[in-house]
């Protein structure tokens, strides 16, 4: 059974949301960071909304 998302504090660079997210997916984590900063640069400021969110909720 897949346990469920984790943070990565080791690999992060702020709250190590993306870096689990890389992990989790299995993706690179700077393509999970160079995702991010688009989306964030073109949803407005949503994803950031969302990141933190993430990083306050997330053990």
């Amino acid at each position: 059974m897949k346990q469920g998302f984790r943070k990565n504090r080791r690999d992060g660079m702020v709250f190590g949301v993306c870096a689990g997210m890389a992990d989790h997916f299995g993706f690179d984590v700077l393509w999970t960071r160079v995702a991010f900063v688009a989306l964030t640069l073109l949803g407005f400021g949503l994803p950031l909304l969302v990141y933190l969110t993430v990083a306050i909720l997330a053990p």
